[in-house]
């Protein structure tokens, strides 16, 4: 095909282009035009390219296409010469297609796509109405394919609307079922309801009757007492020889007595040493009473409960702790590191805890009490080398064990009713020390009796 001088375009040329879109170019034949302009765009040299395509020369049709597209339907679209050329190397790859487009009169069976994109291309006369005919075919394919779309999920939705209403046919008989057998045990529960408060009032009936007959054998067991009396002489006897056999098991236990011996022997301890401590205290006359001892006076040397409540302590006086430490088989519990930190807080923790259990020794060669000192060691990567004064117990907690839980443990290991003080200033310890029945003080406390050993 000739080609026409710089400038100038073929009539047919210049009458299609008096023709534009009134509309954008459908994206379907934009695609197939970016294709067509590829796919030509190798054979035509690089002056022949407009300057914006020269540096796509070397690209693959897949890659120009891919990063040139915008680029060449821009220049196709300005470019009279450059559109020429690509028709050209269209009309040599399908000359067919071509010459149909030409004339006007595409073949039925083309693709519609096609026919837009060459006519885009070759812009014939009347070439804006094959573009707009394609859209108008894509629109309706598109269509189409909606419709078949919505009738198949329409399909779809009937039958699962049809297996759902089955289902709830079936679970509703099933409920129905199920509703009827639960009508019927609750009408047996009721019956068996009404048979058992039946046997309620009988049983109530036979209750009263058992209450007199147990008045009655109550009346017989007095008078069988007196018949008792003569056997419990009897067995008086056999008592003493019980207790004999007693003794000598004891012997034997005492050899292998159990913790829970221990702790009764060392609570067995404390009471009597408090019940001697407190008649000490009081001043308790002897346990035989006279009639003198009725008469309402005021003895030489009794305390008067204002005297009681003058000898009153305050919960920061020293001799509060010593008189706690006096009570018999007293046992004070020391929150280690809670002490040290309030008293000397900027001590390396060696120098802290052998301060600590110096004083400790000494207060416990003056009280006699038994002494346990508690550090907390969760943190520590090695054993303390550490060796204890005498008279005090120092105990480090297990990794994972606070010493606040150590000390609870302490405490619940004591017996009841032995006199066990713990000193620490966590609230949480106290508390919890104090519903296990010790009597927490505040570490404070501890330091001033300490300042004075």
């Amino acid at each position: 095909m000739e080609q026409p001088a710089s400038g100038a375009e073929p009539a047919d040329a210049a009458g299609g282009d008096a023709e534009a879109l009134d509309r954008p170019l459908p994206e379907g034949v934009r695609r197939r035009v970016v294709a067509l302009v590829s796919d030509a765009f190798g054979g035509l040299t690089v002056t022949e390219l407009p300057t914006q395509l020269r540096q796509y020369a070397r690209f693959t049709p897949n890659r120009r296409a891919r990063f040139a597209g915008n680029a060449m339907a821009a220049a196709l679209e300005s470019d009279a010469i450059f559109r020429q050329r690509i028709g050209e190397r269209f009309a040599q790859a399908d000359p067919e297609l071509a010459a149909a487009v030409e004339s006007g009169s595409p073949p039925p069976a083309a693709d519609p796509m096609d026919v837009a994109a060459a006519a885009y291309v070759l812009r014939p006369v009347g070439w804006v109405k094959l573009v707009a005919a394609a859209g108008e075919e894509v629109q309706r394919a598109d269509a189409e394919r909606v419709d078949e779309e919505n009738r198949r999920e329409l399909e779809r939705l009937r039958e699962e609307l049809a297996q759902a209403r089955t289902t709830t046919k079936t679970e509703t008989e099933r409920l129905r079922t199920e509703l009827d057998a639960a009508r019927r045990e609750a009408e047996s529960a009721q019956r068996k309801l009404r048979g058992a408060l039946s046997d309620v009032k009988r049983g109530e009936a036979a209750l009263r009757r058992t209450a007199a007959e147990i008045e009655t054998v109550r009346a017989e067991a007095a008078a069988q007492v007196s018949a008792a009396e003569s056997e419990t002489r009897r067995l008086k006897a056999r008592l003493t020889e019980a207790e004999s056999a007693v003794e000598s098991s004891r012997r034997a236990a005492r050899e292998g007595r159990s913790v829970e011996d221990m702790r009764l022997r060392l609570l067995l301890d404390t009471v009597l040493e408090s019940a001697q401590g407190l008649r000490r205290e009081l001043a308790l006359p002897p346990a035989a009473a006279h009639p003198a001892d009725l008469v309402d006076a005021v003895e030489p040397g009794r305390m008067s409960p204002k005297d009681v409540a003058a000898r009153a302590l305050s919960d920061m006086d020293p001799a509060l702790l010593d008189q706690l430490l006096a009570l018999p088989q007293a046992h004070l519990v020391v929150d280690g590191y809670n002490v040290t930190k309030t008293g000397y807080p900027t001590m390396p923790l060696e120098k802290q805890r052998l301060r600590l259990l110096g004083g400790l020794a000494m207060l416990a060669a003056q009280t006699g009490a038994e002494m346990t000192c508690v550090f907390d060691g969760a943190e520590l990567a090695a054993p303390v080398l550490l060796a204890p004064p005498r008279g005090v117990r120092v105990l480090f907690s297990k990794p994972g064990v606070t010493a606040d839980e150590l000390i609870r443990q302490l405490v619940r290991a004591e017996p009841p009713g032995r006199p066990v003080v713990v000193v620490s200033t966590d609230r949480e310890v106290a508390d919890g020390v104090a519903r296990a029945g010790a009597r927490p003080v505040a570490s404070a406390l501890l330091l001033k009796r300490l300042s004075r050993v």
